[in-house]
């Protein structure tokens, strides 16, 4: 933001400007990649390293900054012992005698001629499927040249110098692609076993994506019928890529090996990403003629049967696309739950910053859309003071979990009887404040002691649940003590609040606000006269 623009959010919005400020004062930086200390472990001392951050930065700036963040030996994988190993054709690996590993149906060979180069594992991933997303979603690309590409990109990304010219001109990633050997070349220096996963992942998805590129080339249907058929593509573009992340963390040792597991939750936290994103990007989409949002909810009869999905942002239809609007993110909300067991999942700090940002951003853009028809005309996005917000926040399961409740209360306040989906919004809403107040009750509160000691709970005294956590305490206490005496061991005493003590400080807390009050209006008056 530039002096002017800084200027004027002062002046209209100061808290925002407060929040900002603060953001730019005391958010950790991120690690500068282009610095000579970084150079053994972000590989930008190699020209196709280089480019594939500068690709990384063009295709997404926001996961651009979380993957930089991420902890030195998850975003920087090493080679395997500390070598180089390179892709072989059936010929060579019959002919070869050095050393070899195989990866699903491909072979590689161990070098040690080539000095062991440090690669960005998430950063590679994501670039892979980048380039797989963008032939997808190219309408130009006539569907006989564009299902080979698609059924065989898990091998094409570990062939040395593949490239693809063949996106429009107007595709946005379309030169990821016209150099897609320098990812190649660094994804051939990736572990193997970290390589499996991305061929692997990239395997199953671009299997999803031609089969439902083929359907609209061959059938002539360019919407998704039912909200099944919605999770199953969802489950191919975004769900994958939750399930090939937790399996990175696992393979990478910064996460539990039993994490590469939980598939279920991995693919709603995905999913979730996608259909905030699907429901945001409705007016982008429609006018790019790519139509996601599934005929069974915006062509029922519930809200007057749209025929097509371009109705939607007609201004005489701008009521009954409301209530559309809503079933769209009621379906999105009930991978919520999944997606805040899947946080408390995580141990690794940065890891769990990589994962909750996304998802609390994603809530924040659900409550922006939800009844705004604004959404219909152009596409919306949270403010950047509520995002840098976000990301301050989105340190710990706990406060992640208040903040998509406090989110889930605004989109349910601002819900209208009148709407068909008015029972389902307040039952999802109602279930992850359910989630939270079985996990994180809201009459226990975390406090720091003052000399940075450990944190402690402490419990709302007016809340009534306060009374039975304390009788059960008690009943503890109590029982120990019976066992301390049937043991012949001293029984403990209880110290009683020092009630005087907290008196004291409340006072002189108060003397020491007064005494600075009267020392400034007494500079002012002095000064002023």
């Amino acid at each position: 933001m530039g002096a002017l623009s800084m200027l004027a959010l002062l002046l209209t919005h100061p808290l925002e400007f407060r929040i900002l400020a603060q953001f730019w004062l005391y958010h950790d930086k991120q690690r500068d990649i282009t610095s000579s200390s970084e150079h053994a472990t972000s590989g930008w001392d190699r020209k196709s390293m280089r480019r594939c951050w500068e690709f990384l930065d063009l295709t997404s700036r926001s996961f651009s900054a979380v993957i930089k963040e991420l902890d030195g030996d998850l975003a920087r994988t090493r080679s395997v012992d500390g070598a180089h190993w390179t892709i072989l054709d059936e010929q060579n690996a019959r002919s070869s005698r050095g050393i070899l590993t195989t990866v699903g149906e491909f072979v590689f060979q161990r070098s040690t001629a080539v000095t062991a180069t440090p690669i960005l594992l998430i950063c590679m991933f994501y670039l892979v499927l980048r380039g797989l997303d963008t032939i997808e979603d190219d309408m130009t690309i006539p569907d006989d040249v564009k299902q080979p590409i698609l059924r065989s990109f898990h091998e094409k990304t570990v062939t040395p110098g593949w490239t693809f010219n063949g996106c429009g001109p107007n595709e946005k990633d379309r030169q990821l692609l016209v150099e897609y050997d320098v990812v190649v070349e660094e994804l051939n220096r990736v572990a193997p076993d970290c390589r499996e996963v991305i061929v692997d992942i990239c395997h199953k998805m671009e299997v999803g994506m031609a089969d439902y590129a083929h359907k609209a080339a061959t059938t002539g249907s360019i919407y998704l019928a039912t909200v099944s058929e919605y999770d199953l593509y969802c489950h191919y573009v975004a769900g994958l890529v939750g399930e090939g992340l937790s399996r990175l963390f696992s393979a990478s040792g910064k996460e539990a090996d039993w994490l590469q597991h939980q598939l279920e939750l991995s693919n709603s936290m995905g999913t979730l990403l996608q259909k905030t994103n699907i429901t945001r990007d409705y007016r982008e989409d429609v006018e790019d003629g790519r139509y996601f949002w599934p005929r069974e909810i915006w062509g029922s009869e519930e809200y007057g049967g749209f025929k097509e999905m371009k109705e939607l942002y007609q201004p005489e239809n701008a009521q009954r696309a409301l209530w559309v609007q809503s079933a769209m993110v009621v379906d999105a909300l009930r991978h919520a739950e999944d997606a805040l067991d899947y946080l408390r999942l995580l141990k690794n700090q940065t890891v769990f910053n990589f994962c909750a940002i996304p998802a609390t951003m994603a809530m924040a853009t659900l409550e922006l859309c939800f009844m705004n028809p604004a959404m219909f005309q152009r596409n919306i996005k949270i403010r950047k003071a509520e995002a840098a917000r976000l990301i301050m926040r989105s340190t710990n399961p706990r406060e992640c979990a208040y903040m998509f409740r406090d989110y889930a209360r605004k989109i349910h306040a601002k819900a209208h009887p009148a709407d068909p989906n008015f029972l389902r919004i307040s039952v999802a809403c109602g279930k992850i404040e359910q989630w939270c107040e079985r996990h994180y009750p809201s009459f226990v509160n975390v406090a720091q002691s003052s000399g940075g000691g450990n944190a402690s709970q402490v419990f709302d005294p007016l809340d009534a649940r306060t009374r039975i956590v304390q009788l059960e305490q008690k009943q503890d206490r109590e029982l120990a003590n019976e066992k301390r005496r049937a043991n012949g061991k001293p029984v403990v005493a209880e110290t009683p609040a020092a009630t005087w003590e907290v008196a004291s400080f409340v006072a002189a807390a108060f003397l020491l606000v007064l005494t600075l009050s009267l020392a400034i209006v007494w500079l002012v008056m002095r000064f002023a006269a």
